[in-house]
């Protein structure tokens, strides 16, 4: 079956208001650019995005942010990105912070059909007891708050309950990938790409070389075609036009003194 699609205001021409995404991305590593954008041309708003985190530098899911077109965010990163500090304590935003752990294992078990499992990670805490400020009043005071999760015991340890995430459509970019979905991520932007992919009930793919079925080693394949409805073929500017966070440079004192 050929997934490819024409352009990225076709393969989101079906979201609608209020839709459920994953979105793949690690910081500005692997973030579907492209299918983001057409989106925010769509004028698609009330989106309840799971991602790693909300984008940065006015890129990625910032341009959705910024333009209030994000109802609520399941993540594990604020970062630097100060809109969304200001929307969420100022009322205009819900999020759900979760271990970057968890959140991974959440988005594994919503694609692989597993309902909840149980984690140690966060017992003891705010994560597992209730209370985390999912929204604040605007004024300072918290308008809802997490509820309380089932804590088991297993060996005399304690386990919190986490339900596996799945959502109405996942968004993904991914170095190469084939006519077919089967898909290669390339380094970091391997962390959170192929799960968020599992967890989409539809997941469109953005690649930044398409290749013919076969061409892909089936060895190499990180992420499945079954697990992809329709792939986006990058231009070869559009490929290339990856955003660096942080540009550090050492200091030339730091670089010490060459003899002659």
């Amino acid at each position: 079956m050929d997934k490819v699609v024409a352009s990225a205001a076709d393969a989101v021409a079906d979201v609608p208001d209020g839709a459920s995404l994953a979105v793949g991305g690690f910081g500005l590593s692997g973030v579907p650019g492209v299918l983001i954008a057409g989106l925010y041309e769509a004028g698609v708003s009330g989106l309840r995005v799971v991602s790693n985190n909300c984008g940065a530098m006015e890129s990625g899911l910032a341009v959705l942010l910024s333009a209030g077109r994000i109802a609520r965010v399941t993540g594990s990163y604020i970062g630097g990105n100060k809109e969304f500090a200001r929307q969420y304590l100022g009322g205009e935003l819900e999020v759900e912070m979760i271990p970057q752990g968890t959140l991974a294992e959440r988005l594994r078990a919503g694609g692989c059909g597993i309902p909840a499992f149980y984690t140690p990670a966060g017992v003891g805490t705010q994560v597992a007891d209730g209370g985390l400020p999912w929204r604040y009043d605007g004024s300072g005071g918290v308008a809802l708050a997490s509820p309380p999760k089932e804590v088991r015991e297993f060996d005399g340890e304690e386990y919190v309950l986490e339900h596996g995430i799945r959502t109405d459509f996942a968004l993904v970019r991914a170095a190469k990938g084939d006519r077919h979905g089967n898909l290669v991520f390339n380094k970091s932007t391997r962390n959170f790409n192929p799960l968020a992919a599992m967890a989409g009930r539809i997941t469109i793919a953005e690649v930044e070389e398409l290749v013919e079925p076969g061409a892909i080693d089936p060895d190499a394949v990180h992420l499945p075609g079954i697990y992809v409805q329709r792939v986006l073929a990058l231009t070869p500017s559009q490929a290339t036009d990856k955003n660096i966070e942080r540009r550090t440079v050492s200091a030339p004192e730091a670089l010490g003194t060459v003899s002659s």
